[in-house]
Order: C-alpha cells, then structure tokens, then sequence
C-alpha cells in the first residue's frame, strides 16, 4: 500500500506540472515575431501623433488640434528638433535614446545585463526598430497641450550626447519648447546606480492667459514574443508577457494584451502604477505629484497602458512642475518596492509565493556570502534537510523497519495469497508489533513537493539568476542543462537511492519503480539546470540519511533478535 501511494503521488506531480505546462502555455504564450535581437534605431516612427489618448474627462476639456500649436521657436544655443535625430544618455545603468520629437524614450539598453550568455551586447528592453516596437511616451494633451493626434511636439535640445562622469550623482537632460508665452520644459534625470528615471514638466505661463492641459504616460509595445525567453530552450515554460498596474489599495493586477480593449483598466491613484511585464523585466510609468486615471487600448496590432493627469490649470505668470517616474529595468524586487507599492510583486512565484519568497531571501543570503549561486543552491538544499530532518528520520525509520519486515511480509504472502483478508490481518499484526507506519514514506515526497514547486519559480522569475553560473558546463543555473548531464546524475542518484528503499512485494509494483527514475529523468532534461541540482543533491543528502538510518535499524533489529535468542 505504501508503494502504491507513493507511486500515485509521484504520477500526480508530473501529471499536475505538465497541466501547469499545458496552462501557461495557453494563457501566455506570446505572438510569434520576428527576430528579437536589439537593432539600436535610425529613425523614430513611435512618436506618431495617432498615439496620443483621448483626453479624460468631460467634452469640455478636449484635445488640442494641429492649428492650436505653432512652430516651436528654438533658442539661439539650442538646436531644434528634426526627424531622425535622437538624444544619446550613457549613465553606469543605461544606453538610452530620446526622441526629441515627442520626447519619448525609444531605446534602452541595461548596460549590466546582456543580451545572451556570452554576448558583449546588453539586454535592449525599449527600442523602436523593424524588429520591434516597445517605447515609453509622454506628452501634454489638452486645450493647450503640446502634444495632439496631429502631431508631436519638436522640442529644442542643447546637446545630442550626454555621458554621465565617474562620481557624478546625477544626469539631467532638459527639452524645451515654446508657445504663446510658454516655456515647457521637459527634463529627464537619471540617478547614478539607479532605474528609475524622473520625467518632469515645468510649465512656466508668462502669457495672459490661463494654460490649461494635462500629462499623459503611457507605454506602448506591439505583439512580437519575449525577447529574454529565446535562451533558455525549446521546452521552457513561459512567463507571462502583458500588461500590470497596482495601487496601494489593490497593488497587483494583470492585464493580459488580448483585454487591452474590454475597458477593465478604470483605476485612479496617486501613488499606483501601470506598466508591462515580461520575463526578467518590466517597465511602469507611476505618478509622483497628480493623481493618474489608468487606462489601456490595441490599436493595430500595438497595445498602450497608461495614464492621464488631471486636469491641469497654471495661471498667468505662474509656473508648475508635473512629474512621473519611468521605471525600464529588471525585476530586482529591493529596487522595484522603492518605486511604487505592489510592483516588486512583477516577480511573480504563483500561489507558493510565501515559500518562494523565504527560499529566495534564504537563497540571497547565502549568496551573500558564498558569492556563486550554484553552491548557494547546494547549500540552501542542506538548510531545507536540516529542517525536515525530524519528520524525515521518522519516515526513513518506518521505512528502513518496512525493508527488515519485508521477509515476513513476503513470506505472509506466500501463506496467505488467496486470502487477501488474512493477510491483510496478519500484516497489520506485524506493523503493530514492529510499530511501523506503511504511510511513512510518503512524508519526505510531501514536504519535498512545495518547497521544490517554489524554487522552481525562484530560479524561474528572479532576475539574479539570469545568466547565474554555477561550474565548468553550468552556466546559467536559470537554463536547461545545455549537456543533459545534471538530469542523467539525478536519474542515477534516483536509481541508487532505489537500493535503500524496502523493495514492493507486488512484481508489477516493482516494475513501476524501476521506471520512475527513467521517467523524472527525462522530464527534468528541460527544467532549469539549478532544480535539477537542488533534486540530484537533495537525493544524495537523502541517501546519505537513509544509510545512516539503515544502519541503526539493522542494528536493533541484530539486537532484538540477538534478545529473543537468549
């Protein structure tokens, strides 16, 4: 009976994770594209008029129209903005472009993130090119707002490069534009050692007249596949690649692409944030000083999530600054909670968060230490031992009882084969007597089956083990064992651990185990390298403790025997 359940309750592990498979590839699975490696743009096409939302509120407050806006007129130190020229901005965390047409972000490179194992190239998370268009926009809309379906606005620049220096705090990059005595001036500050990116508009109205508009930020992608899934094999599982907002009363909701235009995004904060998701990264404008109406539309192929201010009124000869703050980098949860309530929570480990979250923290810790993720894994695999270790050696025991009783067992059998209920009697008897639990050994697979569904997750959405080496042919811990050597180790630890096990007195039952290590063996080829070494190692612990146990039972077992001797 103890081998059945246990048999039952491996099946049902593989059986439920390839539905989990089947799940996420169905709810998921990204729109086949075209090749994802970062092509750094020429010429904008992102900052298109058509982008621009609709203004919120009533129709009295509507957007602003071509003849509203005259040509920007450029100061004498300042050049003014042409079609195809971008802004270059090198800190120590980003390669970026901005397009001086519109001011939008439409290329950004993390510089401590490469783009594949062994690649010098960084990691592209925003660019405009033929490949793909995924870009962060900005703009004022309104009675008097700059930006219209029309068109954008050409703001003037001083300079095309800006490089930030070693020690240097941080890096502003000013756009300026002028109307009817407005000055707009649009700045981008980046911070050294830092994502987060403040846009601000000052609005500065030394005209007669009151300047009435609103902000807007949104992000707009269109529907090419993940970029930072095409290294980590044919098989994987994919992660989820779409839309995500958060307010601090309700601070983590997806938004799939397919749902941009149901109209469920309806949410208003001053402190929340929308953004989009994929796998390692995620980009999230959230408001600083107004309150953001989220809103989220496909328009051809091409999906926007965003927000509008509200209303914004600067008197005459009075001026104001509007701010958000533009997060474009990896899910590194310290930097993420900084930013915005609930968006740390991008780093999605499913419903065993709580677990995945006390592994990671684990996991960290001793990398702090340690400094290789591989032999953190090693060692966390150690801790989580230790902690089970009680309720382990309990199982183990029963089991290493059940393998000395297993003659007796099998002798009953041969006595009482055609009377199942004798046998049944007489077998409980000797459990009784030898106060063994058949149930047992099934303990150490139950508790092992969470804290392995979690790690998975951990290794699988926490960026600091993207690319994570461990040793020699272990170079993404994160990625498939690129050799297959690890799941073949595990499958012959699995096959010895075998030895230490009572052996099923059903011949089909034994058959049955002799193929479950071939089996997980050839389902672990396509699971991250780490898992798989948390399993090969954790089998071995396992064998270790087991042997241990044996040993003791053998022992007593010799003494018993030696008693009754006597």
């Amino acid at each position: 009976m103890q081998k059945i359940l246990r048999v039952l309750i491996i099946i049902a592990m593989l059986i439920t994770a390839y539905l989990l498979v089947l799940a996420w590839q169905k709810d998921y699975a990204n729109v086949p594209a075209t090749s994802a490696d970062a092509v750094t743009p020429s010429v904008s096409t992102s900052t298109t008029g058509a982008d621009i939302p609709t203004t919120a509120g009533a129709s009295d407050i509507p957007a602003a129209t071509a003849t509203d806006i005259p040509s920007s007129k450029a100061d004498s130190e300042s050049t003014e903005a042409k079609a195809g020229t971008l802004i270059n901005v090198t800190t120590d965390r980003y390669q970026v472009k901005i397009d001086p047409v519109g001011g939008d972000v439409v290329y950004a490179a993390l510089r401590d993130y490469n783009a594949k194992l062994h690649s010098d190239n960084s990691f592209v998370l925003l660019e405009d090119s033929g490949q793909r268009v995924y870009v962060a926009q900005s703009g004022l809309i309104g009675p008097n707002g700059i930006d219209t379906a029309s068109g954008r606005a050409k703001y003037s620049y001083q300079s095309d490069n800006y490089v930030m220096q070693p020690g240097q705090k941080t890096l502003t990059v000013p756009l300026t534009y002028k109307q009817d005595g407005v000055t707009i001036t649009k700045s981008f500050t980046f911070t050294q050692g830092k994502y987060p990116i403040r846009v601000n508009y000052n609005i500065n109205n030394t005209g007669t007249q009151p300047w009435n508009g609103q902000v807007f930020a949104q992000l707009k992608r269109d529907s090419s596949k993940d970029p930072g899934m095409s290294d980590k094999g044919a098989l994987s599982m994919a992660t989820y690649l779409g839309g995500a907002w958060g307010t601090p009363d309700d601070d983590y909701n997806k938004l799939k692409f397919k749902d941009f235009n149901d109209g469920e995004l309806t949410a208003a904060s001053d402190k929340g944030w929308v953004g989009i998701v994929q796998h390692y990264f995620v980009s999230a404008w959230t408001p600083n000083n107004f309150t953001g109406q989220f809103f989220s539309r496909e328009k051809a192929g091409d999906h926007f999530i965003g927000m509008n201010s509200e209303p914004i009124v600067v008197p005459a000869n009075k001026q104001k600054d509007v701010t958000a703050t533009l997060y474009a980098g990896p899910k590194d949860q310290e930097s993420l909670i900084e930013v915005a309530p609930g968006l740390n929570k991008t780093v999605d480990y499913g419903f065993l968060w709580p677990i995945s979250k006390v592994l990671f923290a684990i996991l960290e810790g001793i990398h702090k230490v340690i400094g290789n993720w591989g032999w953190s894994i090693i060692a966390l695999t150690l801790l989580v031992k230790i902690a089970l270790m009680w309720f382990s050696n309990k199982s183990y025991y029963s089991m290493a009882k059940m393998r000395a009783i297993a003659p007796r067992l099998q002798a009953l059998k041969e006595e009482h084969g055609d009377d199942r209920m004798k046998m049944s009697q007489e077998m409980m008897a000797i459990y009784k007597e030898e106060q063994v639990n058949p149930m047992a050994g099934c303990l150490p697979i139950l508790l092992q089956m969470p804290i392995f569904l979690a790690l998975y997750w951990v290794l699988v959405e926490s960026v600091e083990l993207r690319h994570a080496p461990w040793i020699l042919w272990i170079q993404d811990l994160s990625a498939m064992d690129p050799w297959f050597i690890l799941p073949m180790l595990m499958g012959a630890s699995m096959f010895a651990q075998q030895m230490f096990s009572p052996q099923p007195t059903d011949p089909m039952q034994a058959k049955v185990m002799k193929f479950l290590p071939i089996i997980f063996t050839l389902f672990m080829l396509f699971f991250p390298a780490g898992l798989v070494l948390y399993w090969t190692v954790n089998n071995l612990f396992t064998m270790g403790q087991q042997y241990i146990v044996n040993k003791k039972v053998e022992r007593e077992q010799r003494e018993k025997a030696a008693k009754m001797a006597s």
